[in-house]
């Protein structure tokens, strides 16, 4: 007679897809937070670092401009299914919070001299009729824009790379709570 219970056998063998979505998340974005804060400085090229230095404006720009769009989606969710408020105010506050911190900026990356581009004209969006359809369209929202600061942190000098790492990995867990996650 065994001194320990049996454990309870899962339906499913393997990994759980939470486990592989955290650790594919985790993994990507440390290695391009890795890579986008070391690339240059072991060769000592200031060339590359003088590089990332004039991409922060348009980086900043960009990354604001996605959170503010982001907003603007998160806004219209809100507004169609006011239901849904609750589920997606802690959401939404994240959000805003990183495009102030896209506002603001790391300072001391951004030379000077350098103004940011203008933003690009945006259009109203507008949320699905269906509930569950609105909040897939935020979700994928979510995994877009964190998938695009994950390639332009490759470019960012280091302060600003870590903002960006730290957004996307925000994004890639919000889409997870907003599909995966549901109460």
């Amino acid at each position: 007679m065994p001194l320990t219970p049996p454990l309870p056998r899962s339906d499913r063998d393997g990994p759980r897809r939470r486990t592989v979505l955290t650790g594919a998340v985790t993994g990507a974005v440390s290695a391009a937070l890795l890579t986008g804060c070391s690339a240059g400085s072991a060769s000592g090229d200031g060339a590359a670092e003088r590089a990332r230095t004039a991409a922060a404006p348009r980086l900043l720009a960009a990354a604001r401009a996605g959170s503010e769009r982001l907003l603007a989606r998160y806004d219209a969710v809100i507004t169609t299914h006011p239901e849904l408020a609750g589920r997606l105010a802690p959401l939404r506050e994240q959000v805003a919070t990183h495009r102030d911190a896209f506002t603001s900026g790391p300072a001391e990356e951004v030379p000077p001299n350098a103004a940011p581009p203008a933003p690009a004209p945006q259009s109203t969006p507008h949320a699905a009729a269906d509930a569950d359809d609105a909040v897939r369209g935020l979700a994928d929202a979510e995994r877009e824009l964190a998938a695009r600061r994950g390639k332009d942190l490759l470019e960012a000098p280091g302060e600003l790379a870590r903002l960006l790492a730290s957004a996307a990995a925000a994004g890639a867990a919000h889409a997870y709570l907003l599909t995966e996650g549901k109460k």
